[in-house]
């Protein structure tokens, strides 16, 4: 099979943690062919979505630079001349990024295999999609109302306000009811009024990790990485500096998971990952999620294995 990936430049690509390269290192362990290109490398030309893509050759050195890879040179091809496409682009989630997507749902109009949808992904605001699955989260607000986060600060007393686009903890701040700052908080993040942004009560077991679940074609990956936070912050997010550790699913956790899981795939969304705090579902990861490396390394668990099985067994399907 032709996998296309589309991805940020490759040099800034941790090969040791980063969940691209673990599914393209499985791929072409199986003897399928890659191809990379950028979000600007689409176009709509002559009636057709088209990539300019390399072809990847990987080289089983280290991550330094540009010698884990080799490229080939550009060519332009319409995207049904791969079996898969794979958008694989980091947030920020913004309007280049959309029209990114329609690009590509035009391309699965005319027969292109793309995971994950561009629809379902469009439709699943990473932060607000929770609200789909209501009895899995915490007491939650979306405003850009004042008045109304003030009130639920005072209901709540220990609460978190956070951006609907940010990524990797940016922009989260924990707000007590006696904090002096308040005002000036809802004021950057909702910028006067003019943004809408989530509060969520304070959930006390952050301090045993912000746990990531992967979903991988609506079946949950066995086990999670429990983010856990430095201390003196309340952000379990790797970029945040957090730490993680392997553990099991617990039973709620797979509660969740299996709950979740059928519907997201009937949407195209075939790699997700959950964020679970406690038992609180936090938020829908689905532009790119990663940690599969994390879960490999500390268990043996082959989570890109999984997931190339998945795209072999849809391809067959798809056929």
């Amino acid at each position: 099979m032709k996998f296309a990936f589309i991805l940020d430049q490759l040099d800034s690509i941790k090969t040791y943690k980063d969940s691209s390269f673990a599914m393209m290192y499985e791929a072409a362990s199986r003897g399928h062919q890659l191809f990379v290109m950028q979000q600007g490398d689409l176009a709509w030309k002559n009636g057709e979505t088209v990539g300019f893509s390399c072809a990847l050759e990987l080289t089983g050195q280290s991550d330094a630079g540009s010698h884990w890879y080799k490229k080939g040179n550009v060519e332009e091809a319409p995207l049904q001349e791969f079996d898969v496409v794979l958008m694989r682009k980091d947030p920020p989630f913004d309007m280049e990024y959309i029209y990114s997507t329609y690009l590509l749902e035009l391309a699965e109009s005319q027969g292109v295999r793309v995971i994950n949808s561009p629809r379902g992904i469009r439709d699943h605001n990473e932060k607000l999609s929770i609200a789909k699955f209501s009895r899995f989260i915490a007491p939650t607000l979306v405003s850009r109302q004042e008045h109304l986060i003030r009130n639920f600060l005072n209901e709540h007393n220990d609460i978190v306000l956070k951006p609907l686009d940010g990524m990797g903890g940016a922009g989260v701040f924990r707000v007590h009811d006696a904090d002096h700052n308040i005002g000036v908080i809802i004021e950057t993040l909702t910028h006067y009024g003019t943004r809408t942004i989530m509060a969520q009560r304070y959930i006390p077991e952050i301090t045993q990790g912000d746990k990531r679940i992967l979903l991988i074609a609506g079946e949950p990956v066995p086990f999670m990485l429990a983010r856990i936070p430095k201390p003196g912050e309340s952000r379990g997010n790797l970029t945040a500096g957090g730490f993680g550790v392997v553990k099991s699913l617990t039973g709620y956790d797979r509660e969740i998971a299996e709950s979740l899981g059928p519907s997201l795939h009937d949407q195209g969304l075939m790699l997700v990952g959950l964020d679970v705090i406690g038992d609180y579902l936090t938020e829908i990861n689905v532009t790119s999620p990663t940690c599969m490396r994390e879960i490999t390394d500390q268990t043996g668990f082959n989570v890109a294995g999984m997931m190339i099985d998945a795209i072999e067994k849809n391809g067959i399907e798809f056929e």
